[in-house]
């Protein structure tokens, strides 16, 4: 087995519109780190086939998506759609086989979106083996993890040990890490949730193809807070989220608080600090979208090399397991 210690992989599921939360605390930072290592970064269209969906939507969102990761800057890494690297849905059955229903009853996406509807798809409920193959196919010695998605990491730690110790060594085991903390962004319009892709739709969430004047309504509707008495600008994530989350945006945009006493004049400095960081994104995703055969060239060339890297992984576990 080869281990690469400096690879890095995430992959992003098409399934909405990215957000100034998506860009800030994950796209970003991916951008400024992907020269000091091997990085792989996705667009998980598989998953996105977990729940109902339209066929076109997909199309659209994947493509934007695709175009987007180009324009934020990931130039210097490995694009790919997942599926078009067929080891990934290939090594997730020999997964399967290895993974138990008790395991992935205790899955907790499952567990919840189960307890929402009266059915949900299989892929939901195997999805998990999907996402083991996702990481073991690439062979890192670590994977940075947030606490929502640790037990996916743990389970595909235990399946990666169990097959290791069924059929021979043929995965391997990742250590589970914790990746350092992008910018924290929350909703403008609920500053208790997240920004980001699930709620991209509603009034609290900047997308980043939002135009400028866009942005501007958003932020000017953005809940400060109900204080009585004295408005100060202030960070208290207990006491004034609202305002907490609007300074936190405009310091993560390279904007400044010095000197902003009032809520109107904070906004303005939001709006101006956020137009300026989304601009060159909605540039280059312009020039890029009007320049499909590029967009595909990269993507082409991503998948490429990723079919060239996982392919050993896969046939090794095909011969592992008796296939071959």
């Amino acid at each position: 087995m080869t281990t690469t210690t400096t690879r890095r992989l995430s992959l992003l599921k098409p399934t909405g519109h990215l957000t100034l939360g998506n860009y800030l605390g994950a796209l970003r930072p991916m951008a400024a780190g992907q020269h000091e290592a091997d990085c792989f970064y996705g667009v998980a269209d598989l998953h996105a086939l977990t729940v109902p969906h339209d066929p076109l939507e997909l199309r659209q969102h994947t493509t934007e998506l695709a175009t987007l990761l180009l324009a934020v800057g990931l130039d210097a890494s490995t694009l790919f759609v997942q599926s078009r690297v067929p080891a990934h849905a290939q090594l997730a059955y020999l997964l399967e086989c290895v993974a138990s229903t008790g395991e992935l009853n205790r899955m907790i996406q499952f567990k919840e979106k189960r307890g929402q509807q009266d059915s949900v798809r299989v892929s939901l409920y195997t999805y998990p083996a999907l996402m083991a193959a996702d990481i073991l196919l690439y062979r890192p010695a670590q994977v940075p993890v947030g606490d929502d998605q640790r037990q996916h990491v743990e389970l595909t730690r235990d399946l990666a040990m169990r097959f290791n110790s069924s059929y021979g060594p043929v995965f391997t085991v990742p250590e589970i890490t914790t990746p350092a903390a992008g910018a924290r962004v929350m909703d403008l319009a609920d500053p208790t949730s997240k920004m980001g892709k699930s709620g991209a739709a509603g009034p609290g969430a900047i997308r980043l193809l939002d135009s400028p004047d866009v942005i501007r309504r958003k932020v000017g509707r953005a809940v400060t807070d109900s204080e009585t008495g004295a408005r100060a600008v202030r960070a208290d994530r207990e006491t004034k989220p609202g305002v907490t989350n609007l300074l936190e945006i405009l310091i993560a945009c390279g904007g400044s608080a010095d000197a902003i006493t009032t809520y109107g004049a904070l906004k303005k400095a939001v709006t101006d600090a956020v137009v300026a960081e989304l601009e060159p994104v909605r540039k280059r995703y312009d020039d890029l979208a009007s320049d499909a055969a590029h967009v595909s060239g990269v993507y082409d060339a991503g998948a490429a090399r990723c079919r060239a890297v996982t392919a050993p992984v896969l046939a090794a576990a095909e011969a592992a397991i008796g296939l071959s």
